[in-house]
């Protein structure tokens, strides 16, 4: 009988529990008529993001540094993932799978890399096995330079853009002023090439002084992160009390925190200057008070085509997904459920449903048309 007990202690400490239920669990009521929720898996342990793989399966992460292969009825962890860690917002973050993923087998994985002094954030690279139970040739891209103590503020996205060059998002590290430092990464989206040169059109380059992988900056904590139609980059980035913020992102400009905001600190103080300041962009939206956005997904309109270019965000605070209208990017619907417990990332799958992760249910859920 202890011998039992040791083995499933042993099991436990290495297979992680998640199971695909492909269950319907719930609806919800949208404009567009009633929609199914289907809980895909789960068990899971503060998962951050997801990434779905061409031909079947999918990619999970858990902050902790975990990253799940999930195919056929059956959740396992991949070994080889960069350390990470693993303290206070940090972790394993971001994964993204690349257009040429059924040629490159590459994935695209953000964390919190320790660094002197603290922890950044980092981008790396790295190839999925054929059955899902490795990544290989693993190496660091990019990983951030600046004011890196705490655990608070590492963004992070990673978005493929429509040349192939790639966007990550980066937060400000809960050091305020850093973020309109361009000496620095902080507050920042950063471009590279998928080698993880730099491109030679960033708005930086050849300037002294000056980090040549910045696009953007005076940012406060981006966390969702997506391109539209017209392959622009959009972003959505945690304000204070207050001052949520969508922004369409533009090369070289200043999105203004921490001198302007739209919000208060959490002392109730003034924010900086004010909410404007020549030189410096507004937000295309933002929320007051804050719903704590986090995944960005803008809609094709494959399966629900009056949902088309509207913009997906999930609440972390308010346990819904907000749609805003992608023409006059206001918030027109909030999709609630209990599903819907702390979204922390949103994703369309090839074939136009939409799935999201539910932080407060440990699961991944799939949103369809109802039948």
């Amino acid at each position: 009988m202890v011998m039992r007990v040791i083995l499933l202690i042993l099991f436990a400490s290495i297979w992680k529990p998640g199971v695909l239920l492909s269950e319907t669990t719930g609806h919800i009521d949208a404009g567009v008529g009633q929609v199914t929720v289907t809980k895909m898996l789960g068990g899971l342990d503060t998962p951050w993001a997801i990434g779905i793989l061409p031909g079947g399966g999918y990619l999970v992460t858990e902050r902790d540094g975990h990253l799940l292969f999930v195919r056929d009825g059956k959740a396992s962890r991949v070994s080889g993932v960069p350390k990470v860690s693993a303290k206070g917002q940090g972790g394993l973050l971001d994964v993204m799978v690349p257009r040429d993923f059924g040629s490159t087998r590459e994935i695209f994985l953000t964390f919190a890399k320790r660094q002197k002094g603290g922890a950044g954030t980092a981008l790396a690279v790295g190839r999925l096995s054929a059955d899902g139970k490795r990544l290989n040739d693993v190496r660091v891209l990019f990983e951030m330079t600046g004011p890196n103590s705490g655990g608070r503020h590492f963004g992070s996205r990673v978005v493929e853009a429509h040349d192939g060059s790639l966007f990550v998002t980066i937060g400000e590290r809960g050091d305020r002023n850093s973020a309109q430092d361009v000496s620095n990464h902080n507050g920042t989206v950063v471009r590279i090439k998928r080698n993880g040169t730099v491109p030679r059109d960033n708005p930086f380059v050849g300037n002294p002084g000056r980090q040549p992988e910045i696009w953007s900056f005076g940012h406060r904590n981006p966390q969702g992160a997506a391109l539209d139609r017209k392959g622009r980059l959009w972003i959505v980035e945690h304000g204070a009390q207050g001052g949520d913020e969508v922004n369409l992102i533009r090369k070289g400009a200043n999105f203004g925190w921490p001198v302007i905001a739209y919000g208060v600190h959490y002392s109730g103080k003034k924010i900086g200057e004010g909410t404007t300041k020549l030189g410096m962009e507004q937000p295309k939206f933002y929320w007051d008070p804050s719903i704590a956005p986090s995944g960005l997904m803008i809609y094709s309109g494959k399966l629900w085509p009056r949902w088309k270019g509207d913009l997906f965000v999930g609440s972390l605070k308010f346990d819904y997904i907000s749609r805003l209208d992608g023409g006059s990017l206001r918030e027109v619907e909030k999709l609630s459920s209990k599903q819907a417990e702390r979204v922390r990332d949103i994703v369309e799958a090839p074939d136009g449903t939409i799935w999201f992760l539910s932080v407060g249910q440990g699961a991944v859920y799939r949103m369809s048309p109802n039948r």
